[in-house]
């Protein structure tokens, strides 16, 4: 079996290229700088690039399922500049992708691909401090990271008109020792000035980085099809989460909060990653059979900072 995985270099991509490398599967990754192109027997990398439209399509030889994983960071200042290259990276590379392959469709070319799995994120769920998102709720937030989500997930949907299933995984608060979300955490409470963020009772739906990649490949080796919760069954608080960490580096937090308006001046519209609220469920996948190696954030916490 071989798939091709945007974003195979980021933190999900390594970790689920090393779970397709263990299962016998071989990776073709797609790259914008041609220096990164690497070429052995189960890792292959190909050039493209959005803003030229350029897409080297030997990428799709052999290939059955794409996995697409790529996106810039949100978690920078959101300047019209990055707004743009957030969206960009996300649904401009799907079409991208989708324009290629209905190429090949048009000009009578076999296609070997039979799933296209995209990521998504939960951040299209309204901020809600009371309700529990499933994967049926009808409507994307409002505001920038609601916009970003339903164009995303929208792309993803075009690869059905190539007979291809389409699933989507709405990922959570990604959990790792060296990046992501956990060192900037860590960083403030190292010092003594960790704090929850805002109220701290926003609902934060986290998850392991093993358990993310985990699912892409559950999700590859069963071909389901629809859209999939990436969270941990047990979501908590932005307080909570804080005070895991906390405990678990064997700090105090001195300080009680972080007021909303501080974030606000430090961060400007981007404050809403962390003062948005969503709980969400993952029972869904749960149900169709993947198993939680950590489903609690402090068994999570406790095996990121052992």
């Amino acid at each position: 079996m071989k798939v091709l995985i945007t974003g195979a270099t980021g933190l999900v991509g390594r970790a689920l290229t090393d779970l397709c490398h263990k299962d016998g599967i071989s990776v073709h990754y797609l790259t914008t700088s041609k220096d990164k192109i690497e070429d052995t027997p189960n890792y292959k990398g190909f050039y493209w690039n959005t803003k030229t439209d350029e897409l080297d399509e030997a990428c799709f030889e052999g290939v059955e399922t794409i996995i697409h994983l790529a996106g810039a960071s949100i978690a920078q200042r959101w300047t019209p500049e990055n707004k743009k290259a957030i969206f960009e990276s996300r649904a401009t590379t799907a079409r991208l992708l989708y324009s290629a392959l209905s190429r090949k469709r048009s000009k009578n070319q076999p296609i070997s691909i039979k799933h296209y799995i995209s990521a998504s994120a939960v951040g299209g769920y309204p901020s809600s401090f009371t309700k529990m998102y499933d994967e049926s709720y009808p409507e994307y937030a409002k505001g920038f990271l609601g916009q970003v989500v339903e164009e995303w997930e929208k792309a993803a949907l075009e690869f059905q008109k190539l007979d291809i299933i389409t699933s989507r995984v709405r990922t959570g608060i990604i959990l790792d020792k060296d990046s992501g979300a956990l060192p900037k955490i860590m960083q403030p409470v190292k010092y003594g000035a960790g704090a929850p963020l805002g109220s701290g009772k926003q609902w934060q739906s986290w998850i392991h980085v093993d358990d993310m990649a985990g699912i892409y490949f559950h999700i590859l080796k069963n071909k389901l099809a629809g859209i999939y919760n990436g969270v941990a069954p047990h979501p908590v608080t932005n307080k909570k989460l804080t005070e895991v960490v906390a405990d678990t580096m064997g700090k105090p937090l001195i300080i009680s909060r972080v007021p909303k308006f501080a974030l606000k001046l430090m961060l400007g519209d981007m404050a809403a990653i962390v003062l948005e609220s969503q709980k969400v469920s993952a029972l869904k996948i749960k149900t169709d059979g993947y198993e939680f190696k950590y489903p609690k954030i402090d068994k999570a916490i406790e095996s990121l900072l052992d």
